[in-house]
């Protein structure tokens, strides 16, 4: 594994804990070759006996990922060797699987926003610990007039139950850490000055047991098949995203700045009067 080929990731590994930095400014979208070097960096450590966890963190503190880059509609068929390598998900819906299949434990260090495919990311970690002060976490696709093709819809059901996956769906909003927290959405909300000691401590504790423990862990404690439910999700993004109202409400998303910090500071806000100027 060649680190210095990365230009989306940063990785340091040390004592049985590879870190994950995720580093593609402005706002650290999920874009098409950040989604390259997970699988590789992924694929790479899958078998390394030697690395018992992953950390995954941002290099940018106001996002952790904004979302999937609105641009990467127009490079699916570069991308279509990569979606190929898991016949039962889309290509973004792969991400989240090779998180939820990843022998080592995955832990999410959440210190600002992840939306979108950042928040399908978030849930399909094993863990998630989140900055109580500054995170913020939001199933947000129904502001560009679509449903989550991420695996975001079988996510967050799992995660959180029926009711308050369709209210998290269907409102799009930014919930807070201890929301989400209380939601089951993720593990618990810390205060920042305490999360990067919390979270080092939970992965040097656990990169002190050895692989067969923590493999048989992971075993007993299987991610759920969610394959029928990830089809029928792509089917319906697939739909959706091909409409005219996703094309323009993007377009306009563009156009009031989104993928730039100021625009993704109140995406929400931003959306619905881009809605309502259509």
């Amino acid at each position: 594994m060649n680190l210095d080929l990365y230009t989306t990731l940063r990785v340091a590994v040390d004592a049985g804990v590879a870190r994950i930095t995720l580093d593609n400014p402005p706002v650290n979208v999920l874009s098409g070759t950040m989604i390259r070097e997970l699988h590789d960096v992924l694929g790479a450590l899958e078998d390394d006996d030697s690395v018992r966890v992953i950390v995954f963190s941002s290099a940018d503190p106001e996002f952790f990922l904004a979302h999937v880059d609105i641009h990467i509609l127009d490079e699916m068929d570069d991308l279509q060797a990569i979606a190929d390598r898991n016949p039962d998900a889309n290509l973004f819906q792969g991400v989240g699987e090779l998180l939820r299949h990843q022998p080592q434990v995955t832990i999410v260090k959440l210190a600002g926003t992840a939306r979108a495919g950042g928040a399908e990311f978030v849930a399909a970690a094993d863990m998630t610990f989140a900055v109580r002060e500054t995170a913020g976490i939001g199933q947000s696709e129904v502001l560009m007039g679509i449903v989550p093709g991420g695996g975001g819809t079988q996510y967050l059901r799992e995660r959180v139950g029926r009711n308050r996956a369709l209210e998290l769906l269907l409102t799009g909003d930014l919930v807070d850490a201890d929301t989400a927290a209380a939601y089951g959405w993720i593990n618990r909300a810390v205060p920042a000055a305490e999360l990067d000691a919390f979270v080092d401590q939970v992965a040097e504790r656990i990169a002190a047991l050895s692989p067969r423990l923590i493999g048989a862990a992971k075993r007993l404690v299987p991610p759920t098949d969610l394959s029928d439910g990830l089809r029928a999700e792509n089917d319906a993004w697939a739909e959706l995203v091909s409409g005219d109202l996703p094309a323009r409400l993007m377009a306009g998303a563009l156009e009031h700045g989104a993928q730039t910090p100021a625009g993704e500071r109140d995406l929400e806000s931003v959306m619905r009067r881009v809605a309502a100027d259509l």
